[in-house]
């Protein structure tokens, strides 16, 4: 890597199971991304202020505050993990946030998850 190519992103991974964080950690930090984690939406909001984050990637079905709620407060871009498949009009009503760029379904291919990141990221 030469001094002028940009630094990779930072990712804040948001997953109330310990295995889905560690997992998707792990695979986007060996695409050369700063990743941090949360276990909870409450838990991401301080995250996010602390650590800045380029993107979020947050669980769709977490204990405590409700997802929807926290996305009204996150200004960054940001996209869902989703283990169950949604409806139509469950997928328009969670995309109307503008700073929501999509869902990355779960269990995820590895490859996807890093062309959706890089997707997302404008990459």
């Amino acid at each position: 890597m030469t001094g002028k190519e940009k630094k990779k992103a930072k990712i804040l991974v948001v997953d109330d199971e310990a295995d889905n964080r560690q997992t998707v950690k792990t695979v986007l930090e060996k695409e050369g991304y700063e990743v941090v984690t949360a276990v909870s939406g409450d838990d991401s909001m301080k995250k996010i202020e602390k650590e800045d984050p380029d993107l979020v990637l947050m669980d769709i079905m977490m204990p405590g505050t409700p997802v929807k709620d926290i996305v009204k407060q996150v200004k960054k871009p940001l996209a869902y993990f989703s283990v169950v498949r949604l409806s139509e009009s469950e997928m328009k009503d969670l995309l109307k946030p503008k700073n929501v760029k999509g869902f990355i379904q779960k269990p995820f291919d590895i490859d996807e998850l890093i062309s959706k990141v890089e997707d997302m990221l404008g990459k």
